[in-house]
Parts: C-alpha cells; structure tokens; sequence
C-alpha cells in the first residue's frame, strides 16, 4: 500500500539469488508480506553454486520446489583424472550413501544455480511474490519502529530488512559490519585476515562442447603447471561448467580467451568449445561478518559468510540461513511472537556458518574430503537458545528424522509447511489440542529414528522441544507466540 508516498512492506529483501528467493517463498506461504528487489535486470545467469546438499534438498522439498529440483537436476558424476589427453583414472569425489527412511537423499545434487533461481522465483510468483528487478538500494534508516529503505525506484518501509545481496553487499558497508577473514574466524589462530583461501586466481565459466570432443558420462579433471581444470556436466542442460586454476597470470574470460584455456590445458581444440554462455573470475575466499543482525535489519547468504566453492557448502548455508530466519519473522510479524526471538537467528546461524568455511576451506587445500559433514544433515542447534529437553534416540536441536508413519504417509509430508508438529512416537500420553494452523499433532508407532516420546519439530524441520509426556511444552512455545493455541 502506499502512504505518503511511501510503499510499505513487513520484509524488504535485498537481493534476489537463491537466499534471497528462498526466503521471499518462506514468507510468502505464511502470509507475511515482503517485496524482494534485486539491482540487477534478470536473475543471476552462470551456474556457480551447482551443488546441492542433502540437507537443502529436504529444504528445497518443504518449500515446494522437490519435484522440480529432482526434474532439472541429477546426481553428480563419476571423477575422471586425464593426464597427457588421455584417461588416467577415475574417482570419486563425493560420499554417496543410499537412501534410507531417515534420510531421503544419500548424496549431493547437481544443478546450475541459474536453474535453481529460476525454480524459486516461479514458487515465489506461484505463492503470490515478485521480484522488483532494477531496483537498487542506495541507503537505509531505521529506527524502534522500521527501516525505511532508499531505492532508486523510491523509498520503502518495512518492518524488517534481510541483506541477501552478496559477498560485496551494500546493506552490510552502509551498516558497517566488518568481515573477519579465515585467520580470525571462530577456532583459528591469528587476528582478522584478508580471508583469501588460495592466492591464486580462478576462472568459472559455463560452455557448451562438441558433442565428439567429450563425453557427459564424467567430471573430467586435467590437472597441470599452471593448475588444474575441470569440466563438469549440468544436468538437464547442454552446458558443462568450467572451472580453472591459475597459479600464474590472471584469467582471460572473454570467449576467445576461455577457448584458448581449454585448448591449452586440455586434449580439445579451441574449436570444440562451441559457445561461452557465461564467464567470471574470482580468488577463493572465506569470511565471517562479525554479527548477522543490527537493530531491525539481518544479514543472510554470502551478505553474512563468503566460502571457497570446493566444498559445495556456499549456496546449502545461504538457503538454510533463509529456512532459520523466515519462520522466526513469521511468528513475530503473524502471531505476536517477542521480538526476542530474533536474537536466536544468529545465535543459532553464524556457528554454523563459522563451521562450514572452516570444512570448505580444508576441502579446497586438499586437507578434507568431501564427507558426511559437507552434506549437512549432521548440523543442529543443540546448545542454540531455543532447545530444551530430550526423549527417546533425539535430543532438542536435532534435525527431525523423515520415517513412515502409521497412517501411511512419510513424516516429511506431515511437516511439510510453515507449521509447527507436535510428534507423538510410540507413546499413548495425553497431547494438548491444537488449532489446526500453527500447530499440528501427529502420532505414529515407535521408531527407531526417534525411539519413544513427543518431539515439537519447528517449521524449520528441527526439533525445539522434546519430552516423555507434554509437561512444560506450554512453557516453551509461549516465547513462540504460541502460547494461545495449545490447552491440555
């Protein structure tokens, strides 16, 4: 609506990449309306952020995108090492374990970061959001009561601001928030650092290659003097993503230049190359802000934490920052909830983050592989500010285990949605009463996953409390600005 001239929101989100839409569809579905601008034309064209863990996949899921994600995607290929044009070995570079009841998606997913935007925003679009493209924020205010935005369209009000605008983010320097680099992020030694991962100089680019030059069935790897180069297969598309190190000289991205790299480095002519569709350059980084929120305005994706790509954990922390936040503004902005929820987004998001350049950062030195860890269905809140208790196999904090249940359906479909669950396993205890919306009572057989009790799964798929009968959930979902929907 418009008031003086003044366009007012509950959410401004600045920037419009996976982060940024990811968190445009979170609040959407909860009726919280926000307005996603991105300074840019179009969305984001290169493939950069290819991988896709697990852990966001569930995420991915829940937001309504899963089916789409499977279409467009598909798992990432075999390793292939060429040495001298000719095939060395094979390997692989990724933990792949099978799929099991409690976690549905055993190994990463490949698909071009164009793609996935492009699937956000026609969720966005499909939950009644937009994006305002060209539409750049120059500065910003805030006070007790909002943030008034200053856009080259015009000014905005919002209740709240989210930064997903970037590693170079506006929102962050016109607050002032610094970035600690690798040698002064969380268990490192040293002061704050430049946070550059490698000194040398990379180049990304997405190109198409004749289909006799090279087959799509590996991730071929040429590894030389100058550095290696990779060239990966994108599903669902004819492009192959090229990734070069250069431990010498800086990176030509113009066409003739990418085309010259794959002619020198590899057994392809220059012609093979058939079109540069996108290319960028770019020195590995990794580095923290040193807080995520000031006052009414958050920082989320790379605005708050820059990885190195080895570990494919860049793109998965940004997503998973919106998945936190977006339900936490939801209950402040829909149901009351204490502006002191908010505090939790941090506290529960930046150890995370710390974590996951410290992994990406020994992936790109060649000191870790790429494990169970980097698919982060391991990560949790345990010592966050929201969890309290344990029952059966889980303690509060853990990510909620998918499983059939008794009435034939899988536990995700049960949480799938901006509500809370209350899951009743293998127990007979007398439950509150819910009110159908916010949250949800489900009971199923025991199960190993879970063992035995009640576990309260937040929207984020986490379980915030968790208990042998419903003593003390009244308590704890109070703070939630649920108090009001639950009676014993």
């Amino acid at each position: 609506m418009e008031l003086n001239n003044v366009k007012e929101t509950g959410v401004l989100i600045v920037g419009a990449g996976p982060c940024g839409l990811a968190l445009g569809c979170d609040l959407a579905r909860r009726g919280v309306r926000a307005l996603v601008v991105e300074r840019a034309p179009a969305l984001f064209p290169g493939s950069r952020g290819k991988g896709i863990q697990p852990r966001t996949r569930e995420v991915l899921d829940d937001l309504g995108v899963g089916d789409a994600v499977r279409e467009h995607g598909g798992p990432a290929p075999v390793g292939m090492v060429w040495q001298d044009g000719e095939r060395l070995r094979e390997y692989d570079m990724f933990r792949r374990a099978a799929p099991t009841d409690a976690e549905p998606y055993g190994a990463p997913w490949l698909m071009p970061q164009w793609r996935t935007q492009e699937i956000l925003l026609a969720r966005l679009r499909e939950l009644g959001g937009e994006v305002a493209f060209s539409t750049a924020l120059t500065g910003l205010d805030q006070d007790a009561d909002g943030v008034t935005a200053h856009l080259t369209t015009g000014p905005v009000r919002a209740s709240f601001l989210v930064a997903a605008d970037g590693g170079r983010s506006t929102v962050r320097r016109a607050l002032g928030i610094a970035m600690t680099g690798e040698g002064g992020l969380p268990g490192s030694d040293g002061a704050k650092g430049s946070g550059v991962v490698d000194p040398a100089p990379m180049l990304v680019a997405d190109v198409r290659v004749a289909e006799d030059a090279l087959d799509r069935d590996n991730w071929h790897v040429m590894s030389g003097e100058q550095g290696f180069l990779a060239l990966c297969p994108l599903p669902g598309t004819a492009d192959f993503q090229l990734v070069a190190q250069f431990r010498e000289g800086e990176p030509d991205t113009s066409p003739e230049g990418v085309r010259a790299l794959v002619a020198a480095r590899t057994h392809l002519a220059a012609r093979d190359v058939t079109e540069v569709r996108w290319s960028s350059d770019f020195r590995p980084r990794a580095a923290l802000a040193d807080r995520f929120r000031d006052g009414r305005v958050f920082l989320a994706g790379d605005a708050a934490h820059v990885h190195s790509p080895a570990g494919g954990q860049g793109l998965n922390t940004s997503v998973q920052d919106a998945y936190n936040l977006g339900w936490k503004l939801g209950q402040v902005l829909r149901y009351g909830a204490p502006a002191a929820l908010l505090d939790s987004y941090e506290q529960e998001r930046r150890p995370i983050a710390a974590d996951m350049l410290g992994l990406s950062t020994r992936i790109h030195r060649g000191e870790q592989e790429r494990g169970a860890a980097a698919q982060q269905l391991g990560l949790g809140y345990r010592e966050g500010p929201l969890s309290a208790g344990r029952a059966g196999a889980l303690r509060s904090g853990d990510r909620a285990p998918d499983g059939p249940t008794a009435g034939g359906r899988r536990l995700f479909d049960v949480f799938r949605g901006p509500h809370f669950t209350l899951l009743a396993v293998g127990t007979d205890t007398e439950l509150p009463v819910s009110d159908g919306e916010t949250v949800r009572v489900h009971r199923t057989d025991a199960y190993e996953a879970y063992g035995k009790g009640l576990f309260l799964v937040r929207p984020d798929g986490y379980i915030g409390w968790a208990g042998e009968d419903a003593s003390g959930l009244a308590g704890y979902l109070a703070p939630l600005g649920l108090a009001a929907v639950t009676r014993c």
